[in-house]
């Protein structure tokens, strides 16, 4: 809490003064005390005890009232100040705190919802990895099918081929073994034949 400095400057100045004062009305009375009696205990010094006092204090007194007021009031301003920013932070500490309470009743549900809609998350992609494998199955099946059907297009070609050709030289072996000088002959006469027919 801030003190007011200005309220109390007045009151120090004075505050050696009225310390000099006691020491010097002090001093005389210290001296004198061993030579006679103590004037202070006669009626006059009683009087000027009371008077001393009335002094010392209305002075105080004085500044208290002077200065005082102004310094409460500001005091007590600082305080109501921090009294309303107290209870403004103590409301909204009360209001996080509800608001912790109120997620911490809510938490198991919150627990339990999510691990549904986890739940389901995963049986909608366990669906989707499901549908989607199968129709990958599906399409590499078609693709081997056709390969295979590719595969069994050009074997059979192949074996086409292989039996043309065997048949070709088994066919040029029985002729070539059965061809003498006079079947050829007869064969060379008659495609000559054929060409006289076809140049006429």
């Amino acid at each position: 809490m801030k003190t007011n400095r200005r309220f109390l400057t007045p009151a120090l100045y004075a505050l050696p003064i009225y310390l000099v004062y006691f020491i010097l009305t002090a001093l005389p009375a210290f001296a004198e005390e061993g030579a006679k009696a103590d004037p202070s205990e006669s009626p006059l010094g009683l009087l000027f005890r009371w008077l001393n006092f009335a002094i010392v204090f209305g002075g105080i007194g004085f500044l208290i009232l002077k200065h005082g007021g102004s310094f409460f009031r500001a005091n007590a301003k600082e305080i109501s100040a921090s009294i309303v920013e107290a209870t403004a932070v103590k409301a909204e500490a009360d209001r996080e705190l509800r608001d912790v309470e109120s997620k911490v009743q809510h938490l198991d549900r919150d627990v339990v919802e999510l691990r549904e809609q986890a739940r389901q998350n995963w049986a909608t992609e366990a669906e989707r990895l499901r549908t989607t494998s199968v129709a990958e199955i599906e399409k590499i099946n078609q693709a081997a099918r056709g390969e295979l059907a590719a595969s069994e297009r050009a074997a059979q070609q192949q074996l086409r081929q292989v039996a043309a050709a065997i048949s070709v030289e088994r066919a040029a072996a029985i002729v070539s073994s059965r061809m003498n000088p006079e079947i050829r002959a007869r064969m060379f006469q008659s495609f000559l034949d054929k060409l006289g027919k076809g140049a006429n």
